[in-house]
């Protein structure tokens, strides 16, 4: 059996991402345009993000509940900047049980608006807040320009909505939600980013301030990886949703949103692949350890069994013992589908007492002998994590250009592209015309950004601060 062939990583990762995503079986396409199958070792994945990330949601006091895909159209059209920055990607129903419905139900793009009319009906007190409800659904936004994974018409997410009775609460509440969406890249993902603030332009339709956790990929292009939302009080003044405050008198909920969704795995099959496949951190891996017994070597299966039951007791563990398949194309398979370490064992392996261990992020192999074999995979899967960590952090820190003239800017565009880190003046008709003129869109006000007087790289106007620009997914 040959081996499967993908597209060249360094000259074209576009193509090269479709072939790894079908290929590994990831996902594959839907019948209906822009949508996608995700097949369960791209679904496992999306469960393994689950798990960690409900853990830390239920440890800050956050409740998982569920709400309707069906939201009435009324709702949308009571705050005005959600339903302009929404209303192109809406899909609507119009007919249900073969009848004309009396109003129009758009297909859950984002759940403020049903969420929060609950929360209306719910809570009427200061006693009742904060409120902290979280859900884990579909979403469709009817897109154009489709994706696998990056941008799909329909894909999975978390979305957090939670209400306080100060500013101050809900903003904390907002930082908290980007610094564990940054955790769960850094720490099950293996990737690093930079949390920032969106321009006014970038922001949430109908939000206050929003939060982003940029990371950059191979290419040099920018994915908005997730978003947390401050909104103020304009949804609840836009509903009327008021409480008795302490004084007894109304007083309007200050309100938050966050979401992550199944774009984190595009991000995750760039971040770290190479050009034979998938390379995945050991801990987000549906398999950790894939167990290949060399084909009519019986002693070695015999002896790969047995391993198999050991080791899954720790580990995340595959034994491929399928029959009609050379080593070298297993070899392979396992390759494109990442799995952090291969155990390859033949009969005069058993007989010696040893196993050969092949990391895939290295591609180097070590002869072990099989007392030591839990040992060295605790150290090799600690490894992998850690390197493919570090690796990400220097190549994104070393893809960061200062631009002090917009010549500088423009090349770095046409060349290297990665983050510009760039002064700007903050006015939307200049971001406008940088994106026309280049491409590059504002990515973020890094959080951490000091102040810095100078002059706004495009127009020349006075700027306070430097941006971070880069071409965007």
């Amino acid at each position: 059996m040959a081996k499967t062939q993908l597209a060249d990583f360094n000259s074209n990762l576009s193509e090269w991402f479709n072939d790894v995503v079908l290929k590994a079986e990831l996902a594959d396409y839907a019948p209906v345009k822009g949508c996608m199958v995700i097949r369960p070792y791209g679904y496992s994945l999306w469960e393994n993000i689950q798990k960690f990330m409900d853990v830390l949601i239920k440890k800050r006091g956050v409740e998982n509940a569920y709400f309707p895909l069906l939201i009435p159209m009324s709702y949308f059209e009571k705050e005005k900047e959600h339903v302009e920055g929404f209303a192109p990607e809406l899909a609507i129903v119009t007919i249900g049980g073969g009848k004309q419905l009396p109003e129009k139900l758009a297909v859950r793009p984002t759940s403020e608006m049903m969420m929060y009319d609950m929360y209306k009906k719910w809570f009427g007190s200061w006693r009742d807040l904060p409120v902290r409800l979280n859900q884990w659904c579909n979403i469709i936004r009817w897109e154009k320009r489709t994706y696998l994974f990056l941008r799909t018409s329909e894909f999975l997410w978390q979305e957090g909505h939670c209400a306080h009775l100060t500013h101050e609460e809900s903003i904390d509440e907002v930082m908290w939600a980007i610094k564990m969406y940054q955790q769960t890249y850094n720490e099950l993902m293996g990737i690093y980013g930079i949390i920032g603030a969106k321009s006014d332009s970038e922001k949430f339709a109908g939000g206050y301030k929003t939060y982003t956790f940029e990371s950059l990929m191979p290419n040099g292009k920018s994915l908005q990886a997730c978003t947390s939302h401050d909104l103020g009080q304009n949804f609840s003044k836009s509903i009327d949703w008021t409480v008795q405050d302490k004084e007894g008198k109304k007083a309007f909920p200050w309100q938050n949103s966050w979401g992550y969704s199944t774009r984190s795995i595009g991000g995750l099959i760039m971040a770290h692949g190479d050009e034979n496949g998938l390379v995945l951190p050991p801990n987000i891996a549906p398999i950790q350890v894939v167990i290949v017994p060399i084909p009519n070597h019986q002693t070695a299966l015999a002896k790969s069994q047995e391993l198999f039951k050991e080791l899954s007791e720790k580990y995340r563990v595959k034994l491929d013992d399928h029959e009609g398949e050379t080593a070298g194309f297993k070899f392979n398979k396992w390759e494109l589908k990442g799995v952090p370490l291969r155990l390859e064992i033949g009969d005069r392996d058993v007989a010696a007492g040893t196993i050969i261990i092949s990391r895939r992020d290295t591609g180097e192999k070590i002869t072990i002998t099989l007392s030591n074999l839990t040992s060295t995979i605790d150290k090799l899967l600690t490894e992998i994590q850690t390197a493919l960590f570090e690796k990400h952090k220097k190549f994104t820190l070393d893809h960061i250009f200062k631009a002090d003239t917009y010549d500088e800017f423009k090349k770095i565009m046409e060349t290297s592209r990665g983050f510009i880190s760039a002064h700007w003046c903050e006015q939307k008709n200049c971001e406008a015309e940088i994106k026309t003129d280049t491409k590059a869109t504002t990515r973020c006000l890094p959080i951490d950004a000091p102040e810095e007087e100078g002059v706004c790289v495009h127009c020349g106007q006075p700027s306070h601060h430097r941006w971070l620009f880069g071409l965007s997914y």
